[in-house]
């Protein structure tokens, strides 16, 4: 059950940054320090607005976002007033010294409306679209009703559907509670934060409040959704008022039923459904340098999936080179009624000689729910041009090597005559190949320290020391998330005993030793439906996805209580 008061608030965040410091021991390496920053500075400060939805109805809220990293700034709305009407804005602090700000809009009439360039302290955002369409509204239904809707009738089998509960009311109310109530074969979790408007139906002004949920069915077949049900007190007459009694109201929506399909043969795994994918190079070199990292970066937007359900992007295998990954940094926000997820993979290539270097592009398969036919999005391979390394401009230039006695031209510069010459040549001779190899041990040895920090660096990130007594040391959540996505349950389980500390010697120790009930539940669930045949492995697969998203969480372990006797036999 999911049972929330209707309660309003407004976050104030409080923008931080942080200034590194940053310690140069030459002129120079400062200069390219300050060009470094000047480059990355217009990257840094920019300001961008969204809308949650491109398409409503006439009287229908849609929320305008817009987030900067402008500390003290806030945009002026007052361009909007033409077209909408608007909400309370609000504020709250999104990533590092990044400020979100939200409002409200209800379009006053129908067309494709133009949401204008907003002033913020100096800057403006982009001009966005919004469709605003003449759809029916919902019958009145005296002073409060409710109404729910859902982003797809017939979804497949662990799809993400967006169902949105709007609740109408034209009396003041002095409390209230909306109740959605948890199918039977389906999650239920309730995303973002009420959004509320006013509308008129029926010649008559409602105020709405509209929030939102998450449903992602776990089998197929007929979906029965409980109605949505509103209890609560509004404001009543003058005796009511004056003995503080309230005039009770209750209402309940319609119930639904959704046709869940069944994950079609053949499908891509792992299964991935989908409304929409695609995939975009934020970051993509043409050229490069041998021994020194270049970064890639790419983006993906998939309409319909929440972080918990998207596998990772792959990192490509490069031959010739060595790549670092970084961990993928996910956004999820609802769009036309339904989740839309937002990721972005990093990951460095160290090219380790000179020459071509060819970098396969990622693809990535997945179910398109509006089609029903199976996709592959994919991107085009990198083929980067890589130039010799700083190490191939420290070997001496040829006018500079000593020249042998033997193969000396006529107008040598070492006179035959003279007795020190013979001396002067060996000494040549002898101290050259000694400061090359000098000059490329030192160069060897700073990008090996360069390599390692980068690795230490991420592994510091990525996982967790790893314990004594583990071959290969504790497995990361990527390798778990991994195995949850395509892997066997035998390597899932596997993987599973490994993270513990120290690690669990089965599968029951393991599941005793987890703290959340959830995972608890997860891993027999799985293990129920592949080896005694009870339920559904695919659901049981995805209740494993969503418990170990954030990775397992154990038990403390107890303290070992000192004994109250000493030993019979001491010990040495």
């Amino acid at each position: 059950m999911t049972a929330n008061r209707i309660l309003r608030s407004s976050p104030i965040g409080r923008p931080h940054g942080v200034a590194p410091a940053v310690r140069v021991g030459a002129a120079r390496a400062l200069w390219w320090l300050f060009a470094c920053l000047a480059a990355i500075a217009p990257a840094q400060a920019e300001t961008r607005a969204w809308l949650d939805r491109t398409t409503v109805a006439v009287g229908e809220s849609v929320t305008l976002n817009i987030e900067t990293d402008q500390p003290g700034a806030a945009p002026d709305y007052r361009p909007l007033r033409t077209d909408f009407d608007l909400g309370q804005p609000y504020r709250s602090t999104a990533t590092g010294d990044r400020t979100l700000f939200g409002l409200a809009l209800v379009p006053l009439r129908e067309g494709t409306l133009e949401i204008p360039a907003l002033d913020l302290g100096g800057e403006r955002t982009a001009p966005l679209k919004l469709v605003v369409s003449g759809a029916r509204a919902p019958e009145p239904q005296g002073d409060v009703f409710v109404e729910t809707r859902v982003d797809d009738q017939a979804p497949y089998v662990q799809q993400s559907v967006g169902l949105t509960l709007r609740l109408y009311y034209a009396t003041s109310l002095l409390s209230g509670e909306l109740v959605q109530d948890a199918p039977e074969g389906a999650s239920l979790q309730r995303v973002g934060d009420d959004v509320q408007s006013s509308r008129e139906v029926g010649g008559r002004r409602y105020r709405v409040l509209e929030r939102r949920y998450l449903l992602v069915p776990e089998r197929s077949g007929v979906l029965d959704l409980p109605p949505a049900r509103f209890s609560g007190q509004g404001a009543g007459g003058f005796f009511d008022d004056l003995f503080g009694s309230g005039r009770r109201l209750t209402a309940q929506a319609a119930p639904l039923a959704l046709q869940v399909r069944a994950q079609p043969d053949g499908a891509p795994q792992p299964w991935l459904p989908l409304r929409s994918l695609r995939l975009r190079y934020l970051a993509a070199p043409a050229e490069a340098r041998a021994g020194e990292a270049v970064e890639i970066a790419v983006e993906a937007v998939a309409q319909g999936a929440t972080a918990a359900q998207f596998p990772e992007i792959p990192v490509p295998r490069v031959e010739g080179a060595q790549v670092f990954p970084e961990r993928a940094e996910a956004s999820e926000r609802f769009v036309d009624g339904g989740p839309q997820l937002t990721v972005v993979r990093r990951y460095s290539v160290v090219p380790l000689q000179p020459g071509p270097l060819h970098v396969p592009g990622p693809r990535m398969a997945w179910w398109d729910t509006v089609a029903g036919q199976a996709r592959v999005a994919e991107l085009p391979d990198l083929e980067l041009q890589v130039a010799a390394g700083v190490g191939g401009a420290l070997v001496p230039p040829a006018d500079a090597l000593p020249v042998s006695p033997a193969h000396a031209p006529d107008d040598a510069a070492i006179d035959p005559s003279s007795a020190a010459a013979p001396f002067a040549v060996a000494a040549a001779g002898r101290v050259w190949p000694w400061l090359a190899l000098a000059f490329a041990a030192l160069w060897l040895a700073t990008l090996g320290w360069l390599l390692h920090s980068r690795r230490k660096g991420r592994a510091a990130v990525h996982t967790a020391p790893a314990p004594a007594g583990v071959p290969g040391g504790r497995p990361a959540l990527a390798e778990l998330r991994r195995a949850l996505d395509g892997g066997a349950f035998d390597q899932v389980a596997g993987i599973v005993q490994r993270m513990a500390d120290p690690p669990a010697a089965d599968l029951d120790e393991a599941i005793a030793r987890l703290d959340d009930p959830r995972q608890r539940d997860a891993l027999a669930a799985m293990r129920r439906a592949l080896w005694a045949g009870e339920g559904d492995p695919s659901a049981a697969r995805s209740a494993l996805r969503i418990a170990f998203r954030e990775g397992p969480r154990w038990r403390a372990a107890s303290p070992v209580e000192a004994a109250p006797l000493p030993p019979l036999y001491p010990r040495h």
